[in-house]
């Protein structure tokens, strides 16, 4: 009795797995698509979303470039200043502070301009420069932030019309299955995650560089500070 279970029980579990053997070697191949099929397919939308994203790597290099070039300080520089505004030498202090191209020397410049007028002035003076100077690193900026905020937008817009081409096309065709609708939906699907995608990056790109522009506006802050400690000292 036992050997016959056990005959019956292994042709039993043979014919199983040949049925599975047999059900994968007739299943239909899983298509796979690269990111370009994938971008290519989110229609005419991913356009103006293409645009948004190039225009945002543009001005995120173009600004990086630029702060980085004019944040370039010399750590002996407020020194030498300092040396030449004691000795009483304000003229090669200010020669000095002419050929420097960067942000700093062009506020400490404004301030040697000043100088034996009241320290509120120069003060003031400097202040004034210090802040056409962080404008000119902002230029720009503005455009990251408007491309952040509208491109997902873009994107929803994509999906929207998108969903609505679909719909009416089931609607004209009468044609109404799963694999119609799956696969129009994930299709209109692709301009809202690219542009999710753009917003999100455009977001990252304007505060990396906010914070860039920060690490600048405190070495201006720190070297108008010292250049008003040593306008000072000889006081003391």
């Amino acid at each position: 009795m036992t050997p016959i279970l056990l005959q019956l029980t292994g042709d039993s579990v043979r014919k199983i797995t040949d049925s599975l053997a047999h059900a994968q070697s007739t299943a239909a191949p899983v298509q796979t698509m690269n990111v370009i099929d994938l971008l290519i397919k989110g229609g005419w939308m991913m356009v103006p979303l293409g645009l948004l994203s190039l225009i945002a790597v543009f001005v995120f290099f173009e600004r990086l470039f630029y702060i980085k070039k004019v944040s370039k300080t010399d750590e002996n520089f407020m020194n030498i200043i300092r040396d030449h505004i004691m000795n009483g030498n304000i003229t090669a202090a200010r020669s000095l502070a002419k050929n420097t191209p960067n942000p700093v020397a062009r506020v400490i410049d404004k301030g040697l301009q000043r100088v034996g007028k009241p320290i509120d002035a120069i003060e003031k003076s400097m202040e004034n420069v210090a802040n056409l100077e962080i404008y000119k690193m902002e230029q720009n900026l503005g455009i990251l932030t408007v491309i952040a905020r509208i491109a997902p937008m873009f994107g929803f817009l994509g999906t929207i019309v998108g969903m609505i081409q679909l719909f009416y096309e089931i609607n004209s065709t009468g044609e109404f299955s799963l694999n119609t609708i799956a696969g129009g939906i994930y299709v209109k699907m692709i301009t809202s995650a690219t542009g999710l995608i753009i917003g999100l990056l455009a977001f990252v790109a304007h505060s990396y560089l906010n914070t860039q522009i920060d690490k600048t506006a405190n070495k201006i802050e720190r070297a108008s500070s010292d250049f008003i400690d040593i306008l000072q000292e000889p006081t003391r």
